[in-house]
């Protein structure tokens, strides 16, 4: 069964039957259950309850009153992961620098998924003229969205030790940043 189950996740892997596309108001629930599962069994985000279906709207409509890219991958007409930016800090000094969040539902994790909804959104998010990616990383024991995020050419920043308590312990945060376009190149336009 186990080398089924292996060679099947490698055939998805190498065919990539999964797309990237805007989200949609019919995905809401689904990426409220894969936010879900993440905030209640993991620490990559330090929300200690679930946003509802409602707060997940809220976030997506604010996302998108920026312009900014709200993306779902999508296999077998099934929402499998989603992901998008938001503005780093609020102060406008910080109007080109973004922050990225990418979550993979559970039974998809290690196919590619991650990996395709970050290369999507750096692409959007230079051609929108941004010049700056941060990466906010719960958990310095995070080895998959660390290495996610190092293979798209982020760099470690620094980590910032015990600034969570979850599930009953002290949790870091690593700081990860890549540049977009010119990046400090250059002036904006």
């Amino acid at each position: 069964m186990t080398t089924i189950l292996a060679k099947t996740l490698s055939e998805v892997k190498s065919r990539k039957d999964y797309f990237i596309r805007e989200a949609l108001r019919a995905d809401l629930d689904i990426i409220q259950e894969i936010y879900a599962h993440h905030v209640k069994n993991g620490l990559g985000s330090f929300e200690e309850l679930p946003p509802q279906s409602k707060e997940v709207h809220k976030r997506i409509t604010q996302a998108r009153s920026l312009n900014l890219p709200y993306l779902v991958a999508e296999l077998n007409s099934s929402v499998k992961g989603f992901a998008y930016v938001s503005p780093f800090r609020h102060r406008s000094a910080y109007r080109y620098t973004l922050e990225d969040s990418v979550y993979v539902a559970p039974e998809s994790l290690g196919i590619g998924i991650g990996s395709a909804l970050l290369s999507n959104l750096i692409m959007k998010c230079t051609a929108l003229g941004f010049r700056q990616m941060i990466a906010v990383i719960g958990d310095s024991k995070n080895q998959a969205s660390i290495n996610l995020h190092l293979k798209y050419g982020f760099s470690h920043i620094g980590i910032m030790p015990s600034v969570g308590f979850k599930f009953g312990r002290w949790v870091d945060s690593v700081r990860m940043q890549r540049p977009l376009g010119q990046g400090d190149k250059t002036t904006p336009n």
